[in-house]
Order: structure tokens, then C-alpha cells, then sequence
């Protein structure tokens, strides 16, 4: 950790534009002073003057008098995470061993290491996946994936106990765990998660924070849980395998989720996905987007026409101004502006 620059947008945000600059080139191989650097540098400090002038966030602002995009991305980030931990992963992991020799398989141990190994190894194709078919896209592949094995696994462990049941049940644990460890489990945990890069630069931190105890909270409480529900005895569900019903149906939830509330987000700056929760009503709306902002625009419009207090304008009222503005006195709509501008 100490051998990694600091993000450009946490430098920016204390006002280190060379700093920043440095380290976005660090990101990007080019020269700090690049015209491709200067230029998103400038979108990043023009959209984090933009936030600021809307007003600082607090927690009471995200969890009580948040506006209804910050309460809108919120909800989504919590959602996320905790349909991660009801997947059901958490107890092949926490509990495997214990439950493969309840369901009377030999050498249980050796299962258990088998579906963490698979984890780790499935992993790798999640790499490639979420920049290739999208965020949106793999999460539902997963959820989908995810809920017709658990479902196999609780059917086949209810009905027999012959050792081709086993054999499935096992089978079919693995294929689950593939499809969990290259989708949810690989796609909420990402340096640039799908929970981190829904926030705006002045929410980041706070949301992140929100949304990753969300996660523990769910994590804890299911392995709190999972021993009464599964296990025999006084007081106890005793479900056994039929507990993957369970699961599977908050998998069947979470493709519900996804589609409704899960925008796509591949390819775009973290300055264009607060363009995309501004201008896309509508998750199921956001495959082909197309960005149009220029946030040094939109900084500039507001300089010119401060928030008196009124109804605040959209981000996509805010555009249009800037554009009839630039208009109206011939300036030409080029990045060549944006660079000159810290050149």
C-alpha cells in the first residue's frame, strides 16, 4: 500500500492539482502534463466544484434529508450488499464442512476445501467478465446461476441419499460457487466497486461506509443464524438441504433487484455515472448510454448562475444552459477549452 499513489479525486479534493496530476498520469502511462491528462483532471475538479455547490453531505443527509438521487444510490448500494451475503456463499464457507457430513458425505473436509478453492479460482474469470459483458450483465448471469443450482442442490439433498445424490449435491455446490465467486462475490468487492463508484466524490466515503457495514451486519446475522436453521433438535428449523430453497429464492430476489435498480456503469468515469443517475430515470434504461456532459461546462454555469435558493435546476437543465450560453457568444464546444484551462 505504501508503494500506491493516492487517487487523483481524493488530490483533487484537497486542492493538489500537480499531485493529482501525477497520479492520474501514474494510472494512465502518459505525462502529467498530457492533454488527455489535463482534460480529465479538469472534468474531475470542474464536477467536485459542482458537487460542492450543491452543499456537503452528512450522515443525516444520506440516511434522513438525503435527496432522492443520493437516497436512490444508497439504497442501491446497501441492496447490493446485502443480497452478497444471502446468496447463501457465506455458508458453504462458514459451515460447509459441517453440513457435507451431516448430508452424509465422506471425507466432508476435503469437499469444503474443494468449493474454496473454487472460489479462488473462479475469480479469474470474473476479471475478464465485468469489463467485457458489464456489471449489469454479470450480475444477473450470477443471480441466475446462482439460484438454478440451489435449487438442484436443495431438490437433489431432500429426495435421496444414494451416493449419485451426493455426487450432484457436490457437483452442483461447485458450479454455485463458481457462479457466486465470478459475479456477486467478485463484482461487490472491487478496489472500484459497484458500490463505490455509484456515489459522488462528496458522498463516497460516508455511502461506502453505510453500504460496507450493510454487508457485515447481514454477514453476522446470517452466521448467527444458519446453525438454527439448519441443524436438529429443540428449537430448530432442522431444514438441512432444504435450506438452498432459502437461499435460492434471495437469488431469484436478487435477479429482481439487478434489473430493476442496478445501472450499467461499464466504460464510464465515476464523473459520468453521476451523469447517468441525473439523465436515466430508469436502470433497465441505462445499456447505451451515451454521455454528453462536460462538467467544466456545468461548474462554469453555475459560477454564472448561482442557487438562490429556489427550486435547484437539473444537471440536465444545467447543460442545456451551458450550451445555449456557449452559443450565444460563438465558443466553440472542444475539449481544446478544457485543457487550456491549466495549461
Amino acid at each position: 500500500m505504501m508503494f500506491l499513489p493516492e487517487t487523483p479525486r481524493f488530490l483533487i479534493k484537497r486542492d493538489r492539482f500537480e499531485d493529482a496530476a501525477k497520479s492520474l498520469s501514474t494510472l494512465r502511462r502518459l505525462p502529467p502534463d498530457h492533454p488527455e491528462i489535463l482534460a480529465e483532471l479538469n472534468e474531475i475538479k470542474a464536477n467536485h466544484e459542482y458537487e460542492m455547490s450543491i452543499g456537503q453531505t452528512s450522515y443525516k443527509e444520506l440516511l434522513v434529508n438525503g435527496s432522492g438521487f443520493l437516497r436512490k444510490r444508497l439504497l442501491t448500494g446497501i441492496g447490493i450488499q446485502v443480497f452478497q451475503q444471502l446468496s447463501g456463499a457465506n455458508f458453504i464457507f462458514y459451515y460447509g464442512t459441517t453440513f457435507f457430513q451431516s448430508a452424509g458425505i465422506k471425507n466432508s473436509f476435503v469437499v469444503s476445501l474443494i468449493t474454496n478453492c473454487v472460489n479462488v479460482v473462479s475469480t479469474l474469470p470474473g476479471l475478464w467478465l465485468v469489463d467485457n459483458w458489464g456489471r449489469r450483465n454479470l450480475l444477473l448471469f450470477g443471480a441466475a446461476g446462482m439460484f438454478l443450482c440451489q435449487f438442484i442442490v436443495a431438490i437433489v439433498g431432500t429426495v435421496s441419499q444414494s451416493q449419485g445424490a451426493h455426487n450432484t449435491l457436490v457437483a452442483f455446490v461447485c458450479i454455485y460457487i463458481f457462479f457466486f465467486a465470478s459475479s456477486w462475490g467478485y463484482s461487490c468487492r472491487l478496489g472500484s466497486n459497484k458500490t463505490g463508484e455509484i456515489f459522488p466524490l462528496k458522498a463516497r466515503a460516508k455511502g461506502l461506509s453505510i453500504t460496507t457495514a450493510a454487508n457485515w451486519l447481514f454477514n453476522w446475522a446470517i452466521g448467527y443464524a444458519t446453525p438454527y436453521m439448519v441443524d436438529s433438535g429443540p428449537g430448530n428449523a432442522n431444514l438441512g438441504a432444504k435450506v438452498f430453497f432459502v437461499w435460492g429464492s434471495f437469488c431469484a430476489l436478487s435477479f429482481a433487484f439487478v434489473w430493476a435498480f442496478i445501472y450499467e456503469t461499464k466504460g464510464f468515469t465515476l464523473e459520468q455515472v453521476d451523469e447517468i443517475y441525473a439523465k436515466v430515470p430508469h436502470a433497465w434504461k441505462s445499456p447505451g448510454f451515451e454521455p454528453t456532459v462536460k462538467f467544466v461546462d456545468v461548474a462554469e454555469e453555475v459560477q454564472q448562475q448561482p442557487y438562490d435558493g429556489g427550486r435547484r435546476p437539473t444537471l440536465s437543465e444545467i447543460e442545456a444552459s451551458a450550451i445555449r450560453r456557449k452559443s450565444s457568444v460563438g465558443l466553440p464546444e472542444t475539449d481544446e477549452k478544457v485543457v487550456e484551462s491549466h495549461t
